[in-house]
């Protein structure tokens, strides 16, 4: 497949140079195409009944599957849930944390993550984000310690299998801005890792999922109906066999088909391809703007403009660019995913600099 050919599945990008994938990614017709149809089935046949049932595990696992792809690991440790922030609810529960625990966190993490610590009850300890600084926040106490794996407000990312090597301890990775953006492999060196497939992977929303590398260390403490392989009318239940034990609830068949459908849309070349159009927007803009987002870290070039972002980004949306500001940070966000053409950047640039003139 070409990147014209790939290009041309995703619609939005014949007006808009859409650069903010690090919110939504954008929708290819096969995937409208899939959710249409399957509620158009819905519609016709209803809901109910053996056959649809077994439609409904089947894709299951087959989004399963297709998820663990993208993160190169066992479907049996692929949690299915409709967000980041589920998972990190479904570590932060499950571990059982206290007050005599502590989380260590960054300063720039997503209230996706920082919410579900925050719940847990244990102490937060909250660190730069910097390698050293984590390791060095790390005490005896330190149950977990939760960070992005690409940060979202400045693109950075951390060596997360250093952190968790180095330390001995648990670590929980957000990886809204890394799976499906950059290369695969991470997941299978923490003990979790989460993944919003609304965004690079441009599925529908909600969709996402959680890698939990050791199933049987982790309590089931939010079950759904599918975490059970039986079950009595005390509400005692047998867990399911490996990560689907930590399932977060029903995904309708619509959203389902959507989501399969959007994995089948990506190119082989599409890491090295994000990867060169965020070099590429780098060097558009350092003439412009300071960028904050170091070299070849992750497929988000974020900037601090001279003016008001939040002015600029306006300027730029009436110009067909859509790009993201990062409120009380005086930040702009771009973000380049496989399907980011030479002619959005260069779009994105020129708005840049005609509001500078």
């Amino acid at each position: 497949m070409t990147f014209e050919e790939a290009r041309a599945q995703l619609p939005v990008l014949e007006r808009l140079a859409y650069l903010n994938a690090g919110t939504n990614g954008p929708l290819a017709r096969s995937t409208v195409a899939a959710v249409v149809a399957a509620a158009e089935r819905d519609l016709r046949e209803g809901r109910s009944g053996t056959g649809w049932i077994e439609e409904v595990l089947a894709r299951r696992e087959e989004a399963r599957r297709g998820l663990a792809e993208v993160v190169a690991v066992d479907p049996e440790l692929v949690v299915l849930t409709d967000s980041t922030t589920r998972g990190c609810q479904i570590v932060a529960s499950g571990l059982g944390l206290g007050p005599d625990d502590e989380v260590v966190i960054t300063d720039q993490e997503h209230f996706g993550l920082t919410g579900p610590v925050h719940a847990s009850g244990a102490r937060v300890v909250v660190a730069e984000a910097d390698e050293d600084a984590i390791l060095a926040a790390v005490t005896q106490r330190t149950r977990l310690i939760a960070t992005s794996h690409v940060l979202w407000t400045n693109g950075r990312r951390l060596d997360i299998g250093r952190l968790r090597a180095d330390s001995g301890v648990p670590l929980l990775a957000d990886g809204a801005q890394s799976a499906g953006a950059i290369p695969p492999g991470a997941a299978a060196e923490v003990d979790f890792y989460t993944v919003s497939a609304q965004k690079w992977l441009c599925a529908p929303a909600p969709t996402g999922a959680l890698v939990v590398r050791d199933p049987e260390r982790l309590e089931v403490a939010a079950p759904s109906y599918l975490s059970q392989s039986a079950y009595d009318a005390s509400g005692a239940f047998t867990a399911k066999e490996g990560a689907a034990r930590f399932d977060s609830g029903w995904i309708g068949v619509p959203t389902l088909a959507g989501l399969v459908g959007a994995l089948a849309t990506h190119p082989e070349w599409r890491y090295e391809r994000a990867a060169e159009a965020a070099a590429r927007c780098r060097a558009l803009l350092e003439p412009l703007v300071e960028v904050v987002t170091p070299p070849g870290h992750s497929t988000l070039v974020s900037f601090r403009p001279a003016g008001n972002p939040t002015e600029l980004v306006a300027s730029l949306g009436e110009r067909g660019v859509v790009v993201r500001e990062l409120p009380g940070r005086s930040l702009v966000r771009a973000s380049c995913g496989w399907w980011t053409s030479d002619g959005d950047l260069q779009r994105l640039a020129d708005g840049i600099a005609d509001t500078l003139s």
